[in-house]
């Protein structure tokens, strides 16, 4: 506080040097830098405004467009989590499928053993059941009922003999084909699911790869999006920059402002006091003419009468 009073004093006793002239002069050139300095001011706020208003549009477009590379991600881990969901399906079916082929597999191997044995049997029988059971019981009734000789009967014991392996072979290979087409309708069911297994498996993969593209291209969407977001978001780091930049020259300016406002009122303060005793010697000088008038009875103004009474060189008496 000291400091300041001698800086005042200091101040006072420079300006009590200069005349009335060079006071206004300093007054109009402080009045000058001070309205600069406002202009300025007012410059920078308005840059700011500006700067203010573009950093809202910036947020709100970056704002938006983080708010689109959020929902395409979220819709692109959606249909992924589908998509895994559908591969799932698909293992399981064909896990299926694969058994339905083993079942199949081993029903034609089934088959083939059984078409072996029945052609054995048929290479046997050289017959039919049908052809080789007359066959039998002629020869069995010419046995019976005929008197033959003994070679002969001989014969006939071992043509029955042999027709009786035959026929036995015979009814073994119907057995057998019988067993053969029961396998083969057994497996056109089989195949038949395993068909249906295919059907479904081929359709989830198109619904699976429908997904993994859909969910590709959500991702890449979002690429695209985030980096144009980034992009606004450069420019938005660019403006704060700028503003802070910005800021940085209000402070000097104000404090400018602030000293020669002080420094100007010091001034006005003196060129008040000059009027001031400017003023008084007016008044002094029109005191002592009006006196002068008063001490040769000159015919005195009212403003000289005024002084004469305000001064207490003119006096009324009043009688009670």
């Amino acid at each position: 506080m000291n400091n300041d009073v001698s800086t005042a004093e200091t101040a006072t006793a420079d300006l009590s040097n200069l005349n009335e002239r060079e006071l206004k002069g300093k007054v109009n050139e402080l009045r000058s830098r001070i309205e600069k300095s406002e202009r300025q001011l007012a410059s920078i706020f308005k840059e700011l405004k500006i700067n203010r208003t573009d950093i809202d549009e910036l947020k709100e477009k970056r704002d938006a467009l983080n708010q689109q590379v959020k929902e395409r991600v979220a819709k692109a881990q959606s249909l992924r989590d589908q998509r895994d969901e559908i591969n799932k399906q698909i293992g399981e079916y064909k896990e299926k499928r694969s058994d339905v082929n083993s079942k199949t597999q081993e029903l034609f191997s089934g088959i083939a053993d059984l078409k072996e044995k029945r052609d054995e049997c048929n290479k046997l029988s050289h017959g039919s059941v049908e052809s080789l059971s007359r066959a039998y019981e002629a020869e069995r009734e010419a046995f019976l009922n005929k008197d033959l000789p003994l070679a002969v009967e001989i014969k006939i014991l071992q043509k029955l003999k042999d027709l009786s392996q035959r026929l036995e072979a015979a009814k073994k290979a119907n057995e057998l084909h019988a067993q053969i087409q029961e396998s083969y309708k057994e497996s056109k069911g089989i195949h038949k699911e395993g068909d249906e297994f295919h059907e479904k498996i081929q359709k989830l993969s198109d619904e699976s790869q429908a997904c993994h593209l859909e969910m590709l291209e959500n991702f890449k969407a979002a690429d695209e999006i985030r980096k144009e977001a980034n992009m606004y978001h450069a420019q938005l780091t660019d403006k704060i920059a700028n503003i802070n930049s910005i800021k940085e020259k209000i402070d000097p300016l104000k404090n400018s402002i602030a000293g020669n406002r002080k420094e100007l009122s010091l001034y006005l303060d003196r060129l008040k006091d000059l009027q001031l005793t400017k003023d008084e010697h007016k008044v002094n000088q029109k005191h002592s003419d009006a006196r002068e008038k008063l001490q040769k009875n000159a015919r005195l103004s009212l403003e000289d009468l005024k002084l004469l009474i305000e001064k207490g060189d003119v006096k009324f008496s009043s009688n009670d």
